[in-house]
């Protein structure tokens, strides 16, 4: 029986060849859209899974309480917090801390060989960490010992990448590098470990790990006990089998009381404490900043799977839309054989048949097509997707019933509607299509050209929100603004001499220098105004910039005077603040110049107000513009030269810099990078979005023409008479073509009217994550509309343009 039922529907599929390619196409896409969008949610979904006690493992977070009750959470706790909070929960098994080298988007690492030459590398990626790290969280060490791997003071973990670049193929362990750190110093390091990464996703995309109880950091590790300051290090608790994560969050507002308040308020600060899961970091984490590296978005997700399953909806809609346009087609078909006792159960089963023999087609060509497009799918959402065996076979399991389904989800009503035929109406050739399956099939066509409007809609305000990123101004000069680190001690001495080679230069207009530059900002200070105390003060970043800093970027002054070369006397006490820091402290431009700002950290250091700086982005803008200090450093110790430079004979420029450079500093990498292009990094997640959104709504309205066109196709073969007798009569071209396309293009148009809005919703949502947003014109919904009218009717225009011009006699002939 079974092979009866695919002999039969192998041969009608084979007679309708163009609606069997129109649906094995279309299922074919739409799945494989499925299957790559839910490789990349799978990947977003398993991060850290693969750590021993993941179920146990928690950070300890921080929230910073507004004075106006605003709320905003991070990841960062006082180095104090990882020993006290394992001491006070007898809930908690043990505690580990991690920090970021706050400064360094890069760390100068060299390594003196015994020949003579020195190999220098600027790494990314670089944390400290203390001896309970390696405990928590499960690293593959291919030399040395995670027990005992950073319980020295001045030991260094590596990546195998970095270790190859290092000593190439000789062992790493025992060796000396030297690593130049901003956060940290400048000192030697034992070599006691190496790990080979896991190519499984994790929260901490470390490439290099250094010892907390050396340097810097390690002064503050063992001398810093206050509670209210420092929050950079992020702490994490192994809580003990069968301990209650609940129970220790209801003990913490108890514990920040107890432990925390005191020098919270000495500071004028109000903070609050939880527990999040490592394993729901990536995607559940929601800090102000991102957690110890950029997170992901469960809203794109929700966006990227409506997606996936939209688009095979689409698919399943344009085989249920032409199987019942067909219907008339096989109604002698079931007439005959319900007259020769088939019973409707056989009849379901072989129309069920043919929709899963065209899924199972679909699927197999969906696997290829997957499979050739992996490659430019990971470099699109910028993912290393790797699947064990297990998951493969668990997600192709998966995807297979998920083929069993669209199979049965588009075949179910075309089968029942066909199975459901009258013999003795049939026969006698008066079955015709009912309204209500008319109207269904009009109303299906209105469903997947409303899931098109709302993806070109979307897509459309996206782009809109991309350029508008790339383009806004951010109250400053992005633009041919060439960054220099300074990534040593050595390359910071330096920062006089090579400032004067520059400025030398024809190509290059000014010359500044600062410990940050706008897009990465790592120090922040809390300030209160004259009359005012620590616990009326406000939070700020702070920068040390020199007196060119202002003129190179070209920010505008308020209100006051910028530092410049006019105005030594200001790198002894005096300070510019932005326009919301003014704010903040309960000052106004007018009237805040000479006025005092004290430092609560510092114990009540007094700044005097030289200038008000108008307010420029030194974040993204998904993030509001926040008060920001800035000093001349007395000293001349700076991170970033930042150059001007003529657009005209850049790369001649670029050259001659690099010169200086080797000629002043020879034992270190030259490297460079320019501020607009570095800016822009930090939208790499909402450009991948935009990029999956474009196509997938390309595809969604391939998938939708498809079926438009199948119906097109049928609707001029069923009117092929009537358009004969009309054209007999006098209608021209152009008037066949109107009544043809007018149908469906109203159609289109209610789809345009419904999905419009909807789309607009659904965007509104994934602006919110934006503190700077481009409006939304009412002119997108003119655009959409034309878009989706123009598309449609090219769509229809080739048949009915082939209908138009064929001749009548042909089609009468037979009357």
């Amino acid at each position: 029986m079974i092979r009866n039922l695919l002999n039969v529907a192998w041969r009608n599929l084979k007679r309708n060849k163009v609606f069997s390619v129109i649906n094995i196409l279309g299922l074919s896409v739409g799945l494989s859209v499925c299957m790559l969008i839910t490789l990349y949610i799978w990947h977003e979904n398993s991060y850290d899974n693969y750590h021993p006690n993941i179920e146990r493992l928690y950070q300890v977070g921080d929230i910073e309480v507004k004075k106006n009750g605003e709320e905003f959470r991070f990841q960062g706790c006082p180095p104090a917090l990882a020993g006290l909070f394992k001491n006070v929960f007898p809930q908690v098994a043990s505690t580990a801390r991690i920090c970021p080298l706050l400064g360094d988007d890069k760390t100068l690492v060299q390594y003196h060989a015994p020949d003579g030459n020195t190999r220098s590398f600027n790494e990314e990626k670089g944390f400290m960490a203390d001896s309970g790290f390696f405990q928590l969280f499960k690293y593959n060490f291919t030399e040395g010992s995670p027990a005992t791997a950073v319980s020295g003071p001045y030991s260094i973990v590596l990546s195998k990448e970095i270790a190859d670049k290092l000593f190439g193929n000789e062992p790493a362990l025992g060796k000396t590098v030297h690593v130049n750190s901003r956060a940290n110093g400048e000192f030697d390091y034992t070599v006691t470990g190496v790990y080979q990464p896991m190519n499984k996703p994790s929260h901490i995309d470390a490439r290099f790990f250094l010892s907390m109880y050396g340097g810097g950091i390690g002064n503050l590790v063992r001398n810093h006990t206050s509670m209210a300051s420092n929050y950079f290090f992020v702490t994490y608790a192994l809580l003990k089998p069968g301990a209650d994560a609940a129970q220790i969050e209801r003990g913490l507002p108890a514990f920040v009381d107890t432990y925390e308040s005191n020098d919270l308020k000495a500071m004028g600060s109000s903070r609050k404490r939880f527990l999040l899961k490592v394993k729901d970091i990536h995607l559940h984490s929601n800090m102000l900043y991102g957690d110890v590296t950029p997170s992901g978005s469960v809203t794109y997700l929700y966006i990227l799977a409506s997606i996936a399953a939209f688009t095979l909806l689409i698919a399943c809609i344009n085989f249920m839309n032409l199987a019942t346009a067909r219907s008339t087609r096989r109604a002698a078909e079931v007439g005959v054989r319900k007259t020769l006792g088939a019973q409707r159960s056989s009849l379901l089963l072989q129309f069920l048949g043919e929709s899963l023999l065209m899924s199972f087609i679909a699927f197999g060509i969906a696997i290829g097509i997957s499979i050739l497009l992996f490659g430019l799918f990971e470099k699109l959402s910028d993912k290393n997707i790797i699947l064990s065996p297990f998951q493969a076979v668990t997600l192709g399991a998966a995807f297979f019933g998920l083929t069993v389904v669209t199979g049965l989800l588009a075949g179910s009503y075309p089968a029942f509607y066909l199975s459901s035929f009258r013999p003795v109406k049939v026969l006698k050739g008066k079955i015709a299509s009912s309204l209500a399956v008319v109207s269904l099939r009009k109303g299906l066509v209105v469903f997947q050209f409303c899931i098109s409007i709302v993806l070109i809609v979307a897509v459309t305000i996206i782009a809109n929100q991309m350029h508008y990123l790339r383009n806004a101004d951010l109250g400053f000069n992005k633009d041919q603004q060439l960054i220099l680190p300074l990534r040593s001690n050595s390359a910071t001495r330096l920062y006089t001499a090579l400032k004067g080679e520059l400025e030398r230069k024809p190509g290059i207009q000014s010359v500044g220098a600062s410990f940050f530059y706008p897009g990465f900002m790592g120090w922040n200070d809390n300030l209160y105004a004259e009359g005012k105390n620590k616990t009326e003060s406000h939070f700020v970043f702070s920068n040390f910039v020199d007196f060119n800093f202002f003129k190179t970027l070209q920010v505008q002054a308020v209100a006051g005077h910028l530092f410049s070369d006019q105005f030594p006397a200001d790198s002894i006490n005096g300070i510019v603040l932005n326009e919301q820091a003014i704010r903040d402290l309960g000052y106004t431009p007018a009237d805040c110049i000479g006025k005092k700002v004290y430092s609560a950290p510092s114990n009540g250091q007094s700044y005097q107000i030289v200038g008000v700086a108008r307010d420029f982005h030194e974040e993204n803008l998904h993030i509001a513009i926040r008060g920001t200090a800035f000093f001349v450093n007395s000293n001349p110790r700076y991170n970033y030269i930042i150059a001007h430079i003529n657009a005209a004979g850049m790369e001649s420029t670029i050259a001659s810099i690099q010169q200086s450079w080797k000629k002043l500093n020879p034992n270190e990498p030259f490297e460079y990078f320019f501020l607009d292009e570095q800016f822009q990094k930090h939208y790499k997640a909402d450009n991948r979005l935009a990029a999956l959104v474009g196509y997938a709504t390309g595809i969604a309205i391939f998938i939708s023409c498809l079926g438009l066109f199948g119906l097109a196709a049928f609707s001029a073969e069923q009117r092929t008479k009537e358009i004969g007798i009309r054209k007999v009569l006098g209608a021209g071209t152009g008037r066949i073509m109107f009544l043809l396309s007018g149908d469906f293009l109203k159609l289109v148009l209610i789809a345009v009217v419904i999905g419009s809005p909807l789309g607009w919703w659904a965007t509104h949502k994934w602006l919110q994550e934006f503190a700077y947003k481009t409006p939304v014109s009412w002119t997108i919904f003119i655009y959409t509309t034309a878009a989706a009218l123009l598309i449609a009717f090219v769509t229809i225009s080739f048949q009915a343009i082939r209908a138009a011009m064929a001749n009548p006699v042909d089609s009468l002939k037979s009357e």
